[in-house]
Parts: structure tokens; sequence; C-alpha cells
């Protein structure tokens, strides 16, 4: 074989290896993972996702302005923020393995032995001056270098990821916090009114007691009524308390300092919102993105477990000037150098390298499994917050009705028991029935607010991840194009 087709030989199998240090990410993205539809989707409604300031959609200036607080103040915001920091100089170290490293060293010094010559007179002293400049540089063959650099990007992804759940949590949270407070008004609002109508009855009575046409139990069953009613007060008013005490951390602030003005949910009106197509879902979830970017780095760092195993090569090398005169230390003949390379080959290390590629296997299965199971519990996420904004909104229809019914009922038992042609019975019963449902129908329009607020996160809050971010594809499901599983 001539040289020439030797050189050739060596080129093609030093390419082979280069290439084979930097491996496709394995996908584990697959058909069965995405759903075709979904089920709890109303196919009559038109397919959208929501905006980024899906919170408008409430119509709530206040809501508006608390998102904003929270978005520029919540603490836990502020800590997925120094995060990214974090991730951003841990990239920075890592691509400085990719550069020479450069050095310049100045010194100065002054020697003598201290030891007298025959005539008595000490030896000499000697002045040493240098300035060297040190170059040291790891030549990255098997991606050692770039593994670690891609290790630490695709955390720095992940850690942005992280941030937009985060942000995405923190809204929905206070969105949530919010409409507690407004529910708990409503519901405190309800009970005075009970308070009123029940002592309202109780001067009745005490006429009719006066009269003689009432007995004196009629008189201690609506005083226990009143009791009753006066005892859940309390119980309401420290929840909405410990609402706006909720709300007040999320917004980054003492509750001293938070006013909520909106006295119920009144103020509030529920939009509208549903799902695109289901493999959409993947590229707006911030939470997957996350777990994606985690198992793209698990793999980085599996791709730099196996370049260890190979021989590591650095080249080193200084220039400068050494002289016994600091006036002549910038002179020709002061000029010194010195070049070299090293190659270290671990021969034994007791498993270490070993250990470390299984510590990174594992760690990449591990995090394979996190992905598909952030994969299902984002669609199973979507399949709930449909549920609940259907069935929550059907329920609502139907309580409203109750309640417009037993209202009726509860004036008619009234006007009939002032007439003396019914008992009290029948006005406590209906009184209940009808504050009853006033109240269930205060937390049951609470729930269908949290429930569009869930589908609203449940939906990525319209984030979108970008193009150029993704490492999970499947042409089955059409999300994105990209590398197939080796």
């Amino acid at each position: 074989m001539s040289r020439v087709r030797q050189l050739r030989c060596g080129v093609a199998a030093w390419s082979v290896l280069l290439a084979g240090c930097a491996t496709h990410v394995p996908q584990a993205l697959n058909p069965q993972l995405v759903p075709q539809a979904f089920v709890g989707q109303d196919s009559a409604r038109d397919s959208v996702w929501p905006k980024t300031d899906w919170w408008q959609q409430f119509a709530s200036p206040e809501l508006a302005e608390f998102i904003g607080r929270a978005r520029s103040d919540n603490r836990d915001l502020a800590v997925a923020a120094a995060r990214v920091i974090e991730a951003q100089a841990q990239t920075t170290i890592q691509r400085a393995a990719l550069f020479p490293q450069l050095n310049l060293q100045a010194q100065g010094q002054r020697s003598g032995n201290g030891v007298q010559s025959i005539n008595l007179t000490n030896a000499p002293s000697g002045n040493s001056f240098g300035l060297t400049l040190g170059a040291s540089y790891e030549v990255d063959l098997w991606g050692l270098a770039r593994s670690n650099l891609r290790a630490a990007t695709e955390s720095l992804k992940s850690a942005r990821f992280a941030r937009e759940a985060v942000a995405l949590t923190v809204t929905a949270n206070v969105a949530n916090a919010y409409f507690s407070v407004l529910a708990l008004r409503k519901r405190i609002a309800i009970a005075n009114e009970d308070v009123l109508a029940i002592r309202d009855i109780l001067k009745t009575i005490e006429l009719r007691v006066s009269a003689g046409k009432s007995s004196h139990l009629d008189l201690a069953q609506e005083r226990a009524q009143v009791e009753s009613v006066e005892a859940e007060l309390p119980q309401l008013e420290e929840q909405e308390l410990e609402a706006r005490v909720a709300l007040a951390v999320l917004l980054g602030q003492t509750p001293q300092t938070l006013e909520v003005q909106a006295p119920g949910l009144e103020a509030v009106r529920p939009p509208r919102v549903s799902p695109g197509l289901p493999s959409d879902l993947l590229l707006r979830r911030p939470d997957v993105a996350q777990a994606e970017a985690d198992l793209a780095s698990a793999h980085a760092n599996l791709d730099a477990a196996r370049a260890a195993f190979l021989p590591q090569f650095a080249l080193s090398g200084t220039d400068g000037f050494a002289s016994a005169a600091i006036g002549t230390l910038l002179h020709g003949p002061s000029v010194v150098w010195d070049y070299g390379g090293s190659l270290l080959q671990s021969v034994f290390d007791g498993g270490k390298l070993i250990g470390q590629k299984k510590l990174a296997e594992g760690t990449q299965e591990e995090l394979i499994a996190s992905y598909q199971r952030a994969v299902l519990n984002a669609y199973a996420d979507v399949e709930t917050a449909l549920g609940q904004v259907k069935n929550n909104s059907r329920a609502q229809e139907h309580l409203g009705h109750e309640v417009d019914a037993a209202r009726e009922a509860f004036q008619i038992a009234e006007l009939q028991y002032r007439q003396g042609t019914t008992d009290l019975l029948t006005v406590l019963q209906s009184q209940q029935t009808l504050f009853s449902a006033e109240d269930q129908l205060a937390q049951l329009t609470l729930a269908r607010m949290q429930a569009v607020v869930h589908l609203y996160e449940a939906l990525g809050g319209g984030w979108t991840e970008q193009p150029g971010e993704r490492t999970q594809f499947t042409a089955a499901v059409g999300v994105g194009t990209g590398p197939q599983a080796q």
C-alpha cells in the first residue's frame, strides 16, 4: 500500500472516530404516547391555543395588575432566574476548555548563599529577573470537552424552561388565589344576607308570640338558626384572610400592604378556551421541554463518560525572557523558550471510569422515563382540565336554576307564614335550601374559574418551544422533524 493511500485511510479512520464521539439523543417520544384527539374537546369549537397574556381574557384589570406584580416580585421566580444565571456561568466554564489557556508571569529574585570565603568576605549576591508567557491546550480529540459543553448548554435550556414553568405556575396561582378571595367575599355576603333574613323572620315570630299566635318553640328554633349562620361567618372570614395572605406572598409583598378592591366574582368574566392539535401540546409545555433538555444533557454526559476512556493529549509551551539585570531583560540574548506535549491514558483507576459510565447510562434511562412521564402527565392534565371546565359549567347552570327556584319558594313560604297559612318548619326548610344553594353556587363559580385557569396552565399558557431547541422528534405524530432513534 502506498504512503498516500495509507494517509487517506488514516484520515478516514480518524474521521469515523471523531464522528462517533457525539451521538444523537435517544428518541423517547413514540406515537403511542401522543393521542389523536383530546377526549374532552368539543369538536364543534375552533381549535385555539392560549395567548401569552391569557389572564387578560378574564376582563379584570385588578387581576392583570396583580399578575404583573407577581411576575416582577415573586420570590420563586427570582430563584428560577438566579438558576438560569448559574447555568449560564457553568456553560461559560465548560466552553473555556475548548480554548488555549494563556498565563503571563513576571518574577524578580535576589539570592545569596551567606557563606564567607577564605578571606572572610561574604560571597557575592545575585539578581535574576524573568518574564514568561505560558500557553497550554488540551486537544479535544474525542469530544470530551464538547460533550461537557453540550451537557452544560442543555442544562441551561432546562433552567430557562424551568423558569418559564415557574412563571406559568405562579401566574395560575395568583389567579386562583385572587378568585378564592372574591369567592369567599361572596360567601360572606351571602351569610350576612342569610342573617338579615333570619332576623327579619325572628321579629315576626316575636310579634306572633306576643300575640299568642306562635309558641316559644318557634322563637327558639329561629334564634338557633341565627346563631348557626353567625357561627359560620368567622370561619369564612378566616379563610378569606388566609387567601389574601397567600396572594400577598405570591406578589412578593406583606399582607398588610395588599388591598383587593373587587367585592366578588361578579367582576370577573369567565372566558372560553379550547386546545388545538394534541401533537402541538408537547411544544407548548415548558415542563415537558425541561424534561426534554434534561434528557439531552444526560446523553451529553454519557458521551463525555465514553470519551474519558480514550487518551487525552495536551500541548504546552512557554516563551519569555530571563536576565540578571532588569535593564537587559527584553534583549535578544535573554530569550528563553520551552515547548512540549503530553499523552495521558488511564491504566488502572479501580473501576472509576466504568462506574462513571454506568452512572451516566443509568441517569439517561431515568430521564427517558421522566420525559415520557412528563408527556403522559401533560395530556392527562389537559384532559382533566377540559372535563372540569365542561362539567363545572353544566353544574353551574343547573345550580343557578335551583337558586332561582329556591328564592321563589322562600319568598312564598315567608309570605304564607306571615299570613298564618303555613308553619315555621316550612319557612326554615325553604330558607335553608335557598342559602345553601347560593353558597354552593358561589363555590361552584370559583371551581369553574379555577378550572379555566387550570386549562390555560395545562395548555402551556401561550408558551412555545423554539424549533432549534428540540431534541425529540417523531414523524408519526408530526412533532417537528429531525434525527430518529439510532
